[in-house]
């Protein structure tokens, strides 16, 4: 079972490439691929918080070691709010991002207060990133209650119940507005069913709660029925949210591709992270207008073990192989990608959250070593 899943894994379905709306012209893809040939592409790094500073080095040793042909562009979060970005990101990072069209970002912890935005929500919206895309696959050789996991969460990233419109009505009452636009569901529709027909998908889910929620989900499904209708090769259901929950943990098998409003895609990316062992193994990449692609590791800061060389880089570097993707150095995404599972499924080395003592830096010197 365990090699049939490695084969699986490390087939065409987990090796895609996580890119933007458009697929990018063979003149583009020759281009780049000459670039990356001749000089070293430049990528924006947020380290960020807590264990974030531990990992973001496990990937540049891996990247060293595999002659990834990256330089690092480093940006921190800072001390003071920056007016410009109404949070504690500076606008210099931001265009950092802007004008490298692809960054991977540790996990941020946004400090407690008022008068600030939060550093995700700031990214997502000065960034414009629309789609959170989240590979979620069984590891070969790391056992959880299923064997057969291999799926795709898209979210709608910039609006619903997270756009920030909350208020109060009168003493003891509040309200927060859930926002849903044609322009943002389309946009995610369009990328979702791109994706599917491009990596072999053979079904798009739209997540919902139109039952109750008629008008705002109602437009969500509206925009995904019309996309759909574009892609007669790919079968289009729709699933209302506690449904689908209930179908995920009795059988994930059951799903390909799942699109859906923010909120959604919130809590059923991080319940598809548990299928597989946590969000400590799951990679994540956000795809903005224009191009961007964000990397990112969306497990917590976890500052009790902060700098005590305890933390497991494992979902910090799967993403940084998702913007390899991105940037077509498939090579070397293959190697690394082929390095870590491999180290995970020998078992050897293992941080703490996997059963076993490695410190980080162990870990990390047992996935070079696989190289």
């Amino acid at each position: 079972m365990a090699s049939h899943l490695l084969r699986r894994v490390l087939g065409t379905r987990s090796n895609q490439i996580i890119s933007s709306t458009s697929p990018a012209s063979p003149l583009t893809a020759a281009a780049r691929l000459l670039s990356s040939a001749t000089a070293p592409i430049t990528v924006t790094l947020f380290p960020g918080d807590g264990i974030g500073p531990e990992i973001a080095e496990s990937v540049k040793q891996v990247f060293r070691e595999a002659e990834v042909p990256i330089v690092w562009e480093e940006h921190y979060v800072g001390t003071e709010i920056d007016p410009k970005t109404q949070s504690f990101l500076t606008w210099e990072s931001l265009e950092s991002v802007r004008r490298n069209k692809v960054g991977l970002k540790g996990p941020m912890a946004t400090p407690i207060g008022k008068g600030h935005r939060s550093l995700n929500l700031t990214l997502r919206k000065e960034l414009n990133l629309f789609a959170n895309v989240r590979p979620c696959y069984s590891l070969p050789g790391y056992k959880t209650r299923y064997d057969d996991v291999d799926l795709i969460t898209i979210r709608e990233n910039t609006e619903g119940e997270y756009s920030g419109l909350e208020h109060q009505v009168v003493r003891g009452v509040v309200e927060s507005l859930k926002i849903i636009t044609r322009q943002a569901s389309l946009r995610v529709a369009e990328y979702a069913f791109h994706y599917a027909k491009a990596h072999g998908r053979e079904r798009v889910s739209a997540i919902h709660k139109a039952n109750i929620m008629q008008k705002t989900d109602g437009l969500f499904l509206k925009c995904c029925r019309e996309v759909a209708e574009k892609y007669p090769e790919i079968r289009y259901e729709e699933v209302v949210i506690d449904n689908c929950c209930m179908m995920l943990v009795k059988n994930p098998a059951l799903f390909d591709v799942l699109v859906m409003p923010n909120l959604y895609g919130d809590i059923i990316s991080d319940l598809c992270a548990g299928l597989i062992g946590g969000l400590g193994l799951t990679p994540s990449c956000n795809i903005g207008e224009g191009g961007i692609a964000l990397a990112e590791a969306v497990h917590g800061s976890a500052p009790d073990i902060a700098g005590k060389n305890l933390a497991n880089p494992t979902a910090l570097l799967l993403s940084s192989v998702s913007m390899l993707r991105h940037l077509e150095l498939h090579d070397k995404a293959d190697r690394i990608q082929d390095a870590i599972l491999n180290t995970i499924a020998e078992g050897k080395f293992r941080t703490a959250d996997l059963g076993g003592n490695s410190s980080t830096t162990d870990f990390t010197k047992a996935i070079c070593n696989h190289l």
